[in-house]
């Protein structure tokens, strides 16, 4: 077996250093992103908050030397995201660090020595402060390690990077089919483009196919209910083990994956109340952003349910609506719409700080065209095709994560070998 030798980052990198100590000025023109550690998910960087932007000038005064063999960490807050450099028109603020590679290491081996746990473990246990925790720079660059030689070291990075590949295909191709949904809907329910050869009517609301009516969006619900968020383990009568469902895991849960779902214990009268059924859809009611409202949604399917070891809640900072009968893809679509739509801005009410989505209201004053149960069991036929495919995609790609993940750590130490 081919010797292992240990190093530190310091040792395979050329630079290493943190982005801005203070705030650029922005500019809604602006062409160039600031971004923090939190902007760093999944490998990859990801634009939260559109609104922070700068001028090409206000960049070039605090422009780090990012290239293609640049990696960022966050290191302050939420420690050890990491994400490769991909040529962004950006800009780092002082929550992520930065080191660009050495041309006798390979990229990609190094990427997965950051993004392992035992990595975020150790930077995490050294990092210092009591709200907000942060590790120094001098920590990351003392961060020891084992590698091969660098022809080993691009054998086990292709291995782990197969599976990124492929959850990152699955993830495409389910962002074209969540498009080609929406787009369905807008067809079929706004331009009412099936049936224009049909008898129309007109009113204050506008044109609409004959013997559709306009009603309110609570039409369609049948029963609103709370979640819960119960404890991180079993302690007293809170022993119903549950998968609990967060805004922030919305993303990975519309491709049909559970991601990183929390696990949680509660009451079982609770359980019996607040478990979630094939058809419901979860809204997010608190949080939300200047450019980003509350209200963001997720449709629950049975085969999902069954992936969650068939106890799945949200927790108490979403709704889950029960929609009546066959109006589930519907009424998700539907929302998604409004929402694209900026219409969600409308219904938020708190401070500057927290935002709170008003449901009942919305629910109470939303109108739209509501059509015949036939057309929807019509409509269900060719959408329902399009939601189990991306949600096939999302199981697998939980299950390409999670085997990733337990490959991960073998690989990189050196306790696994291959025959080439």
């Amino acid at each position: 077996m081919e010797e292992w030798k240990e190093y530190q980052l310091k040792d395979v990198t050329t630079i290493l250093g943190d982005g801005l100590h203070g705030t650029p000025k922005y500019d809604e023109n602006g062409t160039v992103f600031f971004i923090n550690g939190n902007n760093l998910v999944d490998g990859k960087i990801e634009i939260k908050d559109s609104t922070k932007r700068v001028s090409e000038y206000e960049a070039n005064k605090y422009r780090k030397n990012l290239t293609p063999r640049t990696i960022l960490v966050s290191i302050n807050g939420t420690i050890g995201n990491v994400a490769k450099y991909k040529g962004e028109a950006c800009i780092l603020g002082k929550s992520a660090c930065y080191f660009n590679v050495a041309d006798n290491f390979d990229l990609n081996f190094i990427y997965y020595v950051i993004a392992s746990q035992q990595f975020k473990d150790t930077i995490t246990h050294l990092a210092t402060g009591t709200t907000i925790k942060n590790v120094s720079l001098e920590t990351m660059r003392n961060y020891s390690f084992m590698a091969p030689s660098i022809n080993e070291q691009k054998r086990i990075s292709s291995i782990l990077s197969s599976f990124d590949d492929k959850i990152e295909l699955n993830r495409r191709i389910n962002d074209n089919l969540e498009q080609q949904a929406q787009a369905l809907f807008k067809a079929w329910f706004v331009d009412f483009e099936p049936f224009k050869d049909g008898e129309f009517v007109d009113d204050d609301f506008g044109r609409r196919p004959y013997g559709w009516n306009v009603k309110p969006l609570k039409y369609l619900v049948e029963k609103v209910k709370s979640g819960d968020w119960g404890k991180d383990e079993q302690m007293g009568n809170h022993t119903m083990r549950t998968f609990c469902m967060r805004g922030a895991d919305f993303p990975d849960i519309k491709e049909g994956s559970k991601g990183k779902m929390p696990i949680r214990y509660i009451l079982e009268k609770n359980f019996r109340e607040k478990t979630l059924c094939d058809g419901n859809v979860v809204v997010e009611i608190s949080g939300g952003s200047p450019t980003q409202s509350t209200g963001r949604i997720v449709l629950i399917d049975k085969t999902f349910i069954a992936d969650c070891d068939n106890a799945l809640i949200c927790t108490n900072f979403c709704k889950s609506l029960e929609i009546k009968e066959s109006f589930s893809l519907f009424f998700y679509l539907l929302w998604q719409y409004l929402y694209d739509k900026k219409v969600m801005f409308i219904y938020e009410n708190g401070s500057n700080g927290l935002k709170n989505l008003n449901i009942n209201s919305l629910l109470e004053r939303e109108l739209f065209v509501i059509p015949p149960k036939e057309i929807i069991s019509r409509f269900n036929l060719v959408v329902s095709l399009l939601l189990s495919k991306k949600q096939a995609n999302g199981i697998e790609i939980s299950r390409l994560a999670s085997l990733r993940d337990t490959l991960l750590p073998k690989l990189m130490s050196g306790n696994m070998s291959f025959d080439y």
